[in-house]
Formats: C-alpha cells, structure tokens, sequence
C-alpha cells in the first residue's frame, strides 16, 4: 500500500485556492487583452495562413478547421454572414484579399476576436433590409460562376440554412421541389420566394393568383392546396 500523504492544513488549502483563483484571473485577462488590441494587418495574414490550404486560398478544409475552432457547424448561418462579410466571390472558399479586406473592416486578426464577434454578426440578420441584401448575395456565392442559375439541390439546402426559422412553408416547398422537374432556380425565383416567406400567410388563404409571382410558386400553391394533410 503506497503510504498516505500528508494532509494539507486549513491555511494551505485557502492558498492553493486563492493561486488558482489569481491564475484563472490572470488567463481570463489575457484572453481579454488579446481581443482589445488594435488590429494588425500582419497578424491577420499569420492568422489566415493558419488555415490555408494553398497560397493565399482557405478552402474547403481549411473553412471546416476554423469552424471547428470557432465552435461552429459549418452549416451555421452565422457563417454565411461571415462570408458576406468578406464578400467572398464563391462557396468553400476564402482569398486572401477577401478575408484581409473583411477581416480589417471587422477589426478581426484572430479566431478569438471573430468569436466574440460572432452574436452580433449573427443578430444582423433581424435586421430585415440586411438580411434581403445577403439573402440576394447568396444566390451569386452558391451558384457556379459559368451559370446563371442555381442548382436546384444547392438552392434547397440554402433555403434550410436562410429560412428555417421563418417560413413554416419551407419544408413543404422543399418537399413540392423534390418532386417536381424543376433542375435549377434562377435569380427571380431566388428572389420571389423571400418576398412569398415574407408576404403570404401559411394558410396561403391571401395569396394572389393573379398576382405577378413567378410560375414555380403558382405550381407550389396549386400542388399544397391539393395536399390538405400539409
């Protein structure tokens, strides 16, 4: 049996508290320190070749470790805020001029400070003119650049992201494209379907069919009407 070990006195556990105390102080004000300094332009290009996958590209890789440093699912839309936010040009991908440009006007050079940026990055999206304008950049960043439209799967899966937690017609919607023929949404589709989440009831019972929507949700009313168990 190993021998027992000395037990500590009163006065010695109230040091070796009040020390733990004082060093979670200390790492707490460091933390606190790093998000107050003023931002660098050198460090900002440190940080984003923490997570470059080539010279001066963050791509898809590099995107789901910062993510994961950031303790976000890449699937959050705060990400997407980011993106715009940067103005990057395509999906999965960062350049450097992008994120040095955004990051900057974030006053960002480190995952830390991104972090602590990230509920009012989020919080943008209440705002209804903001998120119409990054709802619309969406569309140009998810689409392949030698198109016009948007691939339809893509287009579904952004809508999850953008709408879930406003349109309680989306999982219908989705549902109503999956068995249709539709292959792409164009950029007045894109569009229209944010003004109908906005502007028409659940129950659809003020919609306009003589209204100026564009075919695809004459169809989606025509087919939802004709599901009464939606």
């Amino acid at each position: 049996m190993p021998p027992r070990g000395k037990r500590k006195s009163a006065k010695e556990n109230q040091t070796a508290a009040k020390k733990a105390k004082v060093e979670k102080s200390s790492e707490t004000s460091r933390k606190r320190d790093d998000i107050s300094k003023p931002f660098s332009v050198k460090k900002c290009k440190v940080w984003f070749e923490e997570y470059a996958d080539e010279p001066d590209i963050i791509g898809p890789d590099g995107i789901q470790k910062l993510c994961k440093d950031l303790h976000l699912d890449p699937e959050d839309i705060v990400m997407l805020v980011v993106a715009w936010k940067l103005n990057a040009e395509n999906l999965g991908f960062f350049k450097f001029s992008e994120w040095s440009t955004g990051m900057g006007s974030l006053q960002c050079d480190s995952t830390k400070k991104l972090q602590s940026k990230l509920k009012s990055l989020k919080s943008l999206i209440n705002d209804p003119v903001v998120f119409k304008k990054m709802y619309r950049y969406a569309f140009d960043f998810c689409r392949n650049k030698d198109q016009r439209s948007l691939d339809i799967d893509m287009a579904m899966e952004m809508l999850k992201i953008l709408l879930s937690e406003s349109w309680t017609l989306l999982d219908p919607f989705v549902e109503f494209i999956e068995q249709s023929d539709y292959k792409v949404i164009n950029k007045d589709q894109w569009c229209n379907v944010l003004e109908f989440c906005r502007t028409v009831k659940s129950d659809l019972s003020n919609y306009d069919v003589d209204g100026a929507w564009p075919v695809m949700l004459d169809e989606f009313v025509e087919w939802f009407n004709n599901h009464p168990k939606m």
